[in-house]
C-alpha cells in the first residue's frame, strides 16, 4: 500500500464498506494516472447512475442533468493526475458534480424540487409517510398531490445549501462526514443545516402530521 492509500484509509471517515470501496477506485485510479485510460470506464460505468441522480435532485431537469454529469466526468478525467487519494473517488467526484449543479442552478435562477416519494423511511417527515400508508385510492392521490406542492414549496424557501444537505441525507442516504467531505464544512455545520431545514420543513408540513 502507497503513501496515499495509506492516507485515505486514515482519513476516511465512512463505513468498512464504504472504505473497500475507496480502495476498490484507487486501485482503478492508480491505472488511469498509469496511463490506461480505458479504465475510466469503470469509474464512469460505476457511478454515472449515482450522480445522474444527484444532480437531478438538485436541477429537477433531466436534460441538464445528463449534460452536466457528461461534464463532471469529463472534468474528473482531465484532472485524475491532480487526485492523490486525500478523499475516496466517490467524495471526489460527488464533489465536481455537486459545483457543477449549483452553478448551474445559480446561474440559471432554478427552481428545484424535492421528490417526496424518494425520501428515506427514517428522515423529519417519516410520520407523513406512515399517515400515506392509511390512506388509498383517490384520497391517497389528492393527499399526495398536496403534500407534494407544499414540501416543495417549504424546499424554496431553504438556501441552496440547506437544500442540498437535505437531497444529501434525505434522498442520497449519505452519513453526516460523507456530506462535510463532499460540501467541504465541518460535519457540525451539516447537522446544523439538517436541523433547520428538518425544522421548517416539520413546521410547514405541520397540517399533515396532526
Amino acid at each position: 500500500m502507497n503513501a496515499a492509500s495509506k492516507t485515505l484509509v486514515k482519513t476516511l471517515v465512512a463505513s468498512p464498506e464504504r472504505q473497500r470501496e475507496a480502495g476498490a477506485d484507487w486501485s482503478v485510479v492508480e491505472r488511469v494516472q498509469g496511463g490506461d485510460v480505458a479504465a475510466f470506464d469503470q469509474l464512469i460505468l460505476k457511478y454515472r447512475e449515482r450522480v445522474y441522480a444527484m444532480i437531478y435532485n438538485i436541477t429537477s431537469n433531466r436534460e441538464d442533468a445528463a449534460d452536466l454529469a457528461q461534464d463532471a466526468f469529463i472534468k474528473a478525467f482531465q484532472s485524475i493526475n491532480r487526485f492523490h487519494g486525500q478523499s475516496s473517488f466517490f467524495t471526489w467526484l460527488y464533489r465536481i458534480a455537486l459545483n457543477a449543479a449549483l452553478s448551474h442552478v445559480r446561474r440559471n435562477r432554478l427552481r428545484t424540487f424535492f421528490s417526496f416519494d424518494k425520501v428515506h423511511e427514517d428522515t423529519g417527515v417519516s410520520d407523513v409517510i406512515n399517515k400515506l400508508t392509511a390512506k388509498g385510492g383517490v384520497e391517497r392521490e389528492v393527499f399526495v398531490a398536496e403534500l407534494q406542492e407544499k414540501l416543495n414549496e417549504a424546499m424554496q424557501k431553504l438556501s441552496i445549501p440547506h437544500r442540498t444537505v437535505v437531497t444529501f441525507f434525505e434522498i442520497d442516504g449519505l452519513s453526516h462526514e460523507e456530506i462535510a467531505e463532499i460540501m467541504e464544512c465541518s460535519v457540525g455545520t451539516v447537522r446544523s443545516r439538517l436541523h433547520y431545514a428538518k425544522q421548517l420543513l416539520q413546521a410547514e408540513l405541520q397540517s399533515y402530521l396532526n
